[in-house]
């Protein structure tokens, strides 16, 4: 691979997907598809609903997910991942894959460093 560093976009992704939040709300929207914001807040246990505005909000600034509201009271609010969004499929999947081997490979250097 062959990316000039000084040309490198890697930084620009990386405030997209960074946070501990934003890559778990993008699986849940791409695993399953249109989710009510309750529904997500359920999906994402630990996130506090203020923190999940703020994410699905950014992520909606960028593209990624499109928000959709229903004249009805109360309100109905739905989220989804845009066509665009779906193309952070493959990066979310091998940072998955690699975060795995990574793990792995970290248990295995502590056993060989105690015995």
């Amino acid at each position: 691979m062959e990316i000039e560093p000084e040309l490198c976009r890697v930084e620009d992704a990386l405030e997209i997907l960074v946070g501990k939040w934003k890559p778990i709300i993008l699986l849940h929207l791409l695993n399953d598809g249109t989710q009510r914001f309750s529904e997500l807040k359920r999906n994402v246990p630990g996130i506090t609903q203020k923190m999940l505005t703020k994410q699905l909000r950014e992520l909606e600034d960028e593209d990624i997910v499109e928000r959709v509201v229903f004249p009805q009271v109360p309100p109905k609010v739905e989220y989804s991942i845009t066509e665009y969004g779906k193309g952070l499929e493959p990066i979310l999947a091998a940072m998955h894959e690699w975060g795995t081997k990574h793990v792995l490979h970290k248990q295995q250097k502590m056993k060989e460093e105690r015995g």
